[in-house]
């Protein structure tokens, strides 16, 4: 008989058997005996596994892309698909073949990890009736022992293998909404300890929002800061998986403003702006108002494409002069259109224009996108493209899909002088009292003040695109309301600000040229909850049932004309002096940051 005596604080073991190894599990919150090992998928197999997924993998994409090459002549010589030779058989049954397997090994590795959880609860159940047993047979007798209370116990348990947390953390966690299950707990200690990446957590867990808290947590106790000003709850980050933002730890707010209306094109819009910046939505305001009050502006669409210029290496400058001349041939363009627009079936190639540097060739292709930006459409069909130009140009080496002649998210010259996205203009007709009352000035000091500043001050800097007070401001604010790109606000913000004396110098006459707005209502940040909001007050929101790519034409001049309603404001200001005064009245905070401790 094995006996325990307790007297008092002391306890005495006798003759206890050996222990076996302990497990961790974190489902019963137990230390358990590990006397179980879960078979796995691959143990059927004669060889190693890695090997099999190797021949496989290989065997699947090889196939696949003979035949496609097959297919790809067949089409070019009109001959019927369904006559194969025996190679295209043996390929087809090998295509068969290489997919049953990786689909039926990924599948069983799939339901596999479901059983091995099922395993695992049933070991435990079975680890527990197993002590029990061992405990009745050897008749343990404890003396004078407390019962430990399970609370007591857990707490006891999770001190002992919890690492010291930093002070900031420490006092997150006291209590409230950064509270972690003891689950999640163990999940943050191996996102610490890098036994489980960060990026992964979304599909090891399958809840988005769990992943972002255990995230946020992990983050704070590497860095030692806290995050605590940053909210987590109330966005769904199922929404962003896959699409808009990798490893969310929380969202930013940014306050929105709305100004307006606008009367635009006979029509008012309310003109959500998303910024932190003070004074920037009355600015555009008071200009929507004297617009509004003086009759309304109007725009032109100039052009609507959007462009992605791939560059490709020849061994000779010769050869690159070749393969342009047959580009920018009109009668290949309708062979080349039909190859670009199996990308999508809102893609229509408009223009390709090449330019080449050396042996180096840039192709600079150009076509509408519907209602999306489309980045993605156009980059798809200029693959398209390449693929079909390499049997005729064996030689061409495609060095990237993009060589920077597009030109995204970059301040150039081509996009204004060719445009890209929507080119818009917009104008308007500001009456002389309008000038004098709402916006404190006259028509002469602003005419001379927009040719001074705006044009010859930004030729002074040698300006790109810069020929404006301050496009950026309200093209920023609304993309971002809007859910666009931001990045793509360096050449959106593309503007030249005309001014000039009308009537017989009584009224003033204001342009905007905005050659290069890229936007779209379908894809990316416009689908989030806020973003589409936003669209929807405009009228904009989704794809245009109407007419293809109306929505997204409807957003670039709505743009255009809060950039018209933003330039007449400030350069008013500017103009009356005020804008030193307005920027201390709406721009400065009261709050004294020097007692705000740092984190």
């Amino acid at each position: 008989m094995f006996v325990r005596r307790r007297s008092n604080s002391t306890t005495t073991t006798t003759d206890l058997p050996p222990i076996p190894p302990l497990r961790w599990s974190p489902s019963s919150e137990k230390m358990k005996p590990n006397t179980k090992t879960n078979p796995k998928a691959s143990d059927a197999l004669p060889f190693p596994l890695y090997l099999a997924n190797g021949v496989f993998l290989t065997l699947f994409f090889f196939v696949v892309y003979f035949l496609l090459i097959r297919w790809r002549v067949k089409i070019r010589n009109s001959t019927p698909l369904h006559v194969v030779s025996f190679s295209e058989v043996s390929a087809i049954v090998a295509f068969f073949i290489s997919s049953i397997y990786l689909l039926g090994f990924f599948g069983i590795g799939f339901v596999q990890s479901f059983i091995s959880r099922s395993d695992l609860w049933a070991s435990d159940d079975e680890d527990d009736n197993t002590n029990t047993k061992r405990r009745s047979h050897n008749q343990r007798v404890i003396v004078n022992a407390k019962k430990p209370k399970i609370n007591e116990q857990r707490e006891f348990t999770v001190a002992k293998t919890t690492p010291p947390l930093p002070p900031v953390v420490k006092q997150l966690k006291k209590g409230g909404d950064d509270d972690l299950s003891i689950d999640d707990e163990e999940v943050v200690k191996s996102v610490v300890s890098g036994a489980v990446p960060s990026y992964s957590l979304e599909s090891k867990l399958g809840n988005c929002y769990r992943a972002a808290k255990i995230r946020r947590e992990a983050l704070q106790r590497v860095s030692g800061r806290s995050i605590e000003g940053l909210p987590l709850d109330g966005f769904d980050y199922e929404s962003i998986l896959g699409q808009c933002c990798e490893m969310p730890v929380g969202f930013v707010q940014i306050p929105l403003g709305i100004a307006g209306p606008l009367l635009l094109d006979g029509r008012e819009y309310s003109v959500p702006m998303a910024t932190t910046e003070g004074c920037l939505v009355a600015s555009t305001n008071r200009g929507c108002k004297a617009i509004h009050i003086s009759g309304g502006a109007t725009s032109v669409m100039l052009r609507d494409g959007m462009t992605r210029a791939p560059v490709v290496r020849f061994g000779s400058a010769r050869r690159a002069a070749d393969l342009k001349f047959f580009l920018e041939d009109p009668e290949n363009f309708d062979t080349l259109s039909v190859v670009f627009n199996r990308s999508s079936r809102f893609a229509k190639l408009q223009d390709i224009k090449c330019a080449i540097a050396g042996k180096n060739l840039y192709m600079r292709f150009t076509c509408s996108t519907g209602d999306a930006m489309g980045m993605n459409m156009v980059s798809k069909g200029v693959q398209n493209v390449l693929d079909f130009l390499q049997s005729d140009y064996p030689d061409m080496d495609v060095i990237g899909i993009s060589g920077n002649y597009c030109s995204d998210k970059k301040a150039a010259a081509v996009n204004w002088i060719e445009g890209r996205g929507k080119s818009v203009v917009c104008e308007a007709v500001i009456t002389e009292e309008v000038v004098k009352k709402v916006l404190k000035t006259d028509v002469a000091s602003l005419v001379e003040l927009n040719m001074l500043k705006n044009l010859a001050g930004s030729a002074m800097a040698g300006a790109l695109g810069g020929f404006n007070a301050h496009a950026a401001n309200i093209v920023s604010a609304v993309f971002i309301a809007t859910g666009q790109d931001p990045a793509q606000n360096v050449e959106s913000s593309h503007c030249m600000t005309m001014m000039e004396a009308v009537n017989g110098g009584k009224d003033l006459h204001v342009s905007v040229t905005m050659p290069s707005i890229e936007v779209g209502t379908v894809g990316g940040g416009t689908q989030l909850a806020s973003q589409s909001a936003c669209l929807n007050l405009l009228g904009v929101k989704g794809a245009s049932k109407e007419a293809p790519g109306d929505n997204a034409r409807l957003l670039a001049t709505v743009i255009a004309g809060s950039v018209l309603a933003g330039e007449l404001s400030l350069m008013s200001a500017i103009s009356a002096r005020q804008l030193v005064k307005s920027h201390m009245k709406y721009n400065r905070s009261n709050r004294d940051f020097s007692q705000v401790p740092s984190s």
